[in-house]
């Protein structure tokens, strides 16, 4: 979830059509900036082109802020295309989608109050000592409150926002064709794949029963690592809509800039190691990359994993050709990374051999980190911008463009947003001996 959000509170549309009519209202917006922006244009003695009308500022603005008003699946596809398709978007419209990253616009109290009564019926305030109706984080599809219960535990309670799940699928399609009729989106990005995850992603994480499980089951999987903190799940309080758990305090941890070195570098250390794990260990991966899932409690020195609605489990098939992928790479074994990028889906039918080099170079730029020997200083590697630059070469290769299997394309958003986490804090890490020590272990034969 986000940090606390600043932003006055606005009434969730809860209903289809007055979903689909904030859409309808957002389309004849960009299409009345494009008339003033042409005519403006046209005034000047300039002869504008329709993609520079379509993508003004001014119309990117307009599409981020009408998703963040909508939040739910309108404003998730938002965030998945910016994080998932940034460099192939126009840099207009990613600089802008990226806001939806940011926090979401909370409930008025008159929704939050309509949501608790409709999950645990009138008179629901016998189980606290006292409940705050001020919001403490707004994400896309739910907001967080604290709490007191009776016996004095203190709690975070997860209310998802009306009307949230029976409006995921309508509301993806409508923002793919807004996008896409829009012009928003080029005509040759083949978005459906990803759209079609994003559908199944969204209902899972709109189950907070089923986030609950995940998360009591990532808490027995790390019973045995001090260092990390998982929330209890408090079961009576939990339902389809509420996700009701111990509240667990803590600094951000992009804010950590100000600690000693030593400590930075041990906290990005047990994050690498934890999805290290998450892969080859478990075959559970919490695949979102959000840095807000991660608090860092200062007394104790221990890291809170919070927010667990994005888990998949991975088959095991997939797990060993990742396996492959890796100690290859670590190898600068070519023909092994080739093999194992094959079995994952990377490769379509009549894939050009240099097109094949060019996927090959950028999981070796990946994998830099664990070629590595010794500790790897993400804060003076330029290694984002070189993974950046050399996906934006083959992006614009649209004969090319494929799609790779779901699976891969979460696991690569959590390891990319691991890698700009370690940059923000200037980490060093020794990924080359984390990842060896798990690269060398056998995959269990079912998830966790």
């Amino acid at each position: 979830m986000a940090n606390e959000p600043a932003t006055k509170p606005s009434a969730v549309p809860d209903s289809r059509w007055s979903r689909l009519a904030r859409l309808g209202s957002l389309a004849g917006g960009v299409a009345g900036n494009m008339l003033a922006e042409g005519a403006w244009q046209l005034a000047q003695g300039k002869r504008p082109q329709m993609h520079q009308l379509l993508l003004t500022p001014a119309n990117a603005r307009r599409v981020a802020d009408q998703l963040a008003q909508l939040r739910g699946a309108a404003m998730k596809v938002g965030q998945l295309l910016s994080m998932d398709a940034g460099e192939l978007l126009p840099p207009e419209l990613a600089e802008i989608l990226s806001r939806l990253r940011a926090d979401a616009i909370p409930m008025p109290m008159s929704q939050v109050v309509s949501a608790l009564n409709a999950n645990w019926g009138e008179g629901w305030d016998r189980h606290f000592e006292r409940f705050s109706f001020t919001p403490m984080a707004a994400a896309s599809i739910g907001q967080v409150h604290f709490g007191q219960r009776k016996d004095g535990r203190n709690v975070a309670v997860k209310i998802q926002y009306p009307g949230i799940r029976r409006s995921i699928d309508s509301d993806v399609d409508n923002v793919a064709s807004l996008l896409r009729v829009s012009g928003l989106l080029p005509k040759s990005l083949d978005i459906k794949p990803l759209l079609d995850e994003a559908k199944k992603q969204l209902h899972d994480e709109a189950d907070y029963r089923r986030e609950g499980a995940c998360m009591m089951q990532f808490s027995g999987l790390l019973a045995d690592t001090e260092e990390l903190m998982v929330p209890e799940m408090h079961d009576d309080l939990t339902t389809k809509n509420i996700l009701a758990m111990t509240r667990l305090d803590g600094d951000a941890v992009e804010t950590l800039i100000h600690l000693p070195q030593a400590e930075r570098d041990r906290i990005v250390s047990q994050l690498f190691r934890l999805l290290f794990r998450e892969i080859f260990e478990f075959r559970l991966i919490q695949t979102d990359p959000n840095f807000a899932n991660y608090r860092y409690a200062a007394a104790t020195q221990r890291l809170v994993l919070l927010d667990f609605g994005a888990t998949r489990a991975y088959p095991a098939a997939m797990v060993d050709s990742y396996r492959q992928l890796m100690t290859s790479a670590m190898r600068n074994d070519r023909q092994g990374m080739n093999e194992a990028a094959m079995a994952i889906g990377y490769f379509q039918h009549g894939i050009k051999e240099g097109q094949r080099q060019a996927v090959l170079d950028i999981f070796a730029l990946a994998c830099e980190p664990l070629r590595h020997i010794g500790a790897y200083d993400f804060g003076r590697s330029d290694l984002g911008v070189r993974i950046r630059d050399a996906g934006m070469v083959l992006g614009r290769d649209r004969d090319f463009w494929h799609t790779p299997p779901a699976d891969a394309l979460f696991l690569h958003r959590k390891l990319g947003g691991l890698y700009l986490l370690a940059a923000k804090l200037k980490a060093r890490v020794n990924v080359n001996d984390l990842a060896g020590k798990l690269l060398s272990q056998k995959t269990p034969n079912c998830a966790a």
